[in-house]
């Protein structure tokens, strides 16, 4: 008898997970729970093609390559893909995930991103998953990186190695949300560093929670193309307009 699979379905039963979206518990159809309510999925907006060639963002014309953002200058990571549009329901949820302690919500965020990036990140075929990595101070503060939880249940879900150590963040920036574009890239200068100089990975995924500009991708591939990386992919939770 495999007594962890019981004890966890005991737990589910008495303290069901929480759908990420409106925090009720998640539905069952037929014999399996759902990671997202059906009415929630319908207030929530998922990328959709076209997209752009470089972030993934969603672009209204099928003859653009490019959004606007990307369409400004050149990016630092090779390729990018999200799941959500930012929208309230989405904000709202990644909020209670970051500063609420809703760990739990990675589960449903990884499954997501699976479900919407899983082709995509198969097609990089990327050797490691690497978090985009929070302060010392500020993971102290909040006991956890958000960006670790769904980094570690992606690695799970698609058998992908996660190395949370190699990538440090070295100085604690302002919040980026606070920010505009060039204050972003600025903010950025310096903030991350590789911290294992022998370990070397010719394609790294980068998993971060909310995509704007790419100035965080492009930060943390900077670093890792100096330390001999050759491709540095990037997928995020949901993706917004810069500003």
């Amino acid at each position: 008898m495999d007594y962890r699979k019981v004890f966890c379905e005991a737990v589910n039963a008495i303290l069901p997970p929480a759908c990420p979206i409106c925090g009720k518990p998640k539905p069952f159809c037929g014999k399996k729970r759902l990671d997202i309510c059906p009415g929630c999925r319908e207030k929530i907006g998922y990328i959709k093609e076209p997209v752009c060639l470089k972030c993934g963002k969603s672009i209204q014309d099928d003859d653009d390559e490019f959004c606007r953002d990307c369409g400004r200058g050149l990016h630092v990571y090779d390729q990018a893909a999200a799941v959500y549009e930012y929208s309230r329901a989405v904000k709202n949820s990644i909020y209670r995930f970051k500063y609420y302690n809703k760990r739990e919500y990675a589960s449903s965020y990884a499954a997501e991103m699976v479900r919407s990036c899983g082709g995509m990140i198969n097609v990089w075929s990327p050797d490691v998953i690497m978090p985009v990595p929070i302060h010392s101070s500020r993971l102290k503060e909040r006991g956890y990186n958000q960006a670790g939880l769904i980094a570690a249940e992606l690695g799970r879900l698609m058998g992908i190695p996660v190395d949370e150590t190699s990538l440090k963040r070295v100085v604690r920036t302002t919040p980026m949300k606070e920010l505009n574009n060039l204050q972003r890239i600025k903010n950025l200068q310096n903030a991350f560093q590789v911290d294992r100089k022998d370990v070397i990975y010719k394609k790294v995924l980068i998993v971060d929670d909310i995509y704007t500009t790419g100035a965080t991708f492009d930060a943390c591939a900077a670093v890792l193309k100096e330390s001999g990386t050759q491709e540095v992919y990037g997928v995020s939770l949901c993706v917004g307009d810069g500003f």
